[in-house]
């Protein structure tokens, strides 16, 4: 799938940029994380990252985080 070679790229690019990996990691959503992977050039969305869980990049796996109180 397209949009999950998008991810490996962000992902890549994420492992060697400490800035972009602070934004990544203090964001709440698949989809703030989509945001800033879209504001950089990178095709995917939030919906695209949950599906992408379990996936492992180099040193980074993605992990859906379920937040207490939080619906869908």
């Amino acid at each position: 799938m397209m949009s999950f070679s998008e991810i490996r790229k962000f992902l890549i690019k994420m492992q060697s940029d400490e800035e972009l990996k602070k934004q990544v990691t203090t964001s709440s959503t698949a989809d703030d994380v989509a945001l800033i992977g879209q504001r950089l050039g990178y095709d995917f969305s939030g919906d695209d990252l949950l599906r992408f869980n379990g996936q492992k990049v180099d040193k980074v796996t993605v992990r859906k985080v379920d937040h207490p109180g939080e619906y869908h």
